[in-house]
């Protein structure tokens, strides 16, 4: 793992989303599952049930991907970073909408486009010769 920046990457991404969305649950006592608007974490980030789902499952993902091999944590990071990088961006227009179920706003916004540059940036550029090992011989 010490030597795979994806593998390093996607675990540290991974414990950090599991403890975001468990810490999350502290915050949404009688908000409900689809609340447009949630629980203050952090004191700024505003955060509902589902929200906290989102983030165990996609926390567990990453943390398995990284303990997994080198090629899962370099595909879980780019598609988790390309995920976030559309949540970042479609996020600033769903604020104040019913479609708002994550109950995101401005600072989720700009956390999820900063998660999706590292995952992006790690992912694409990191461990280029792992992309072009056969199947068979992943690190």
């Amino acid at each position: 793992m010490r030597s795979s920046p994806n593998r390093l990457v996607a675990t540290v991404f991974g414990a950090v989303y599991i403890l975001v969305g468990l810490l999350g649950f502290a915050v949404t006592g009688g908000v409900g599952f689809l609340a447009t608007e949630g629980g203050m974490l952090l004191g700024i980030f505003m955060v509902n049930p589902l929200h906290n789902v989102a983030h165990l499952l996609i926390g567990a993902a990453l943390l398995i991907a990284g303990v997994v091999s080198t090629r899962a944590a370099k595909t879980v990071n780019i598609v988790v970073g390309a995920a976030y990088l559309l949540l970042g961006i479609v996020g600033f227009f769903l604020v104040g909408t019913a479609l708002n179920i994550l109950a995101l706003n401005t600072f989720d916004h700009f956390l999820h486009l900063a998660s999706a540059i590292v995952l992006l940036g790690v992912g694409i550029a990191a461990d280029r010769a792992v992309s072009q090992a056969p199947l068979g011989r992943t690190a």
